[in-house]
């Protein structure tokens, strides 16, 4: 598992990418602390939250569209295939190798934090549930965008099939408010991700919800782990 994902890491800063993602997430946070926060004097930097979780939205697909695809379009998913390692090990490798970069851009907001300590008071549980909250629906971003990338050797087509469910992720509240029936509105309510991460940009920690993105995590790795081993036997 650590193998793979130590492989996928390389593989990320052998390249552009991964220099790309981070640099790209730094400029935009960097961009909305000034407009939203320095340039009002103020501390609050929840314009610069709203605005980063939507980057993050479409960023992610970015990040994910080669773990598998890449791999399928050069038929070097027969090799891994048939290595001895675990599919469940694999495909848990890859996403933590997607995971670790995501967790370095969230430092960033660490740094803002500092800085703006040495001015003024600032409100820790609500930087520190920002960032948490980010990084769990982050995880299932990744975790949503490996498996599409699992099923397509094209990367485009993954990039933008895992932005198209991470949109859907997005509007099921929106769903839910126009269901006729209450029964209907309590079930897409209960399957919001949106509402739940809310919770913690306001430094709630709830179990709950945090079970229930772990849930959402561990379902797209189960169905990726499925997808290779109906191509292993196939």
């Amino acid at each position: 598992m650590f193998a793979i994902m130590k492989r996928e890491l390389l593989s990320y800063f052998t390249s552009p990418l991964g220099y790309v993602f981070v640099a790209v997430f730094y400029l935009f946070s960097g961009l909305f602390l000034f407009l939203f926060t320095l340039s009002n004097q103020s501390a609050n930097m929840e314009s610069v939250y709203t605005g980063m979780f939507f980057v993050m939205m479409i960023m992610i697909p970015i990040l994910t569209m080669r773990l598998m695809a890449e791999e399928n379009r050069q038929k070097t998913d027969q090799l891994l295939l048939t290595s001895p390692i675990s599919l469940p090990r694999l495909v848990i490798g890859k996403f933590l190798s997607a995971f670790v970069i995501l967790a370095i851009c969230m430092l960033i907001f660490l740094v803002y934090g500092l800085v703006l300590s040495g001015f003024t008071s600032v409100n820790w549980a609500i930087i520190l549930g920002n960032m948490f909250g980010m990084l769990l629906m982050g995880s299932v971003f990744i975790a949503s965008g490996l498996f599409i990338s699992t099923m397509t050797e094209n990367q485009m087509i993954a990039a933008v099939g895992s932005i198209g469910l991470n949109i859907g992720f997005i509007l099921v509240d929106s769903l839910a408010s126009v269901m006729p029936v209450k029964f209907l509105q309590d079930i897409f309510y209960s399957l919001s991700f949106f509402g739940k991460y809310n919770e913690f940009t306001l430094g709630v920690f709830s179990l709950s919800n945090i079970f229930f993105f772990l849930s959402a995590i561990f379902i797209f790795i189960f169905l990726t782990v499925r997808v290779l081993e109906k191509r292993r036997w196939a």
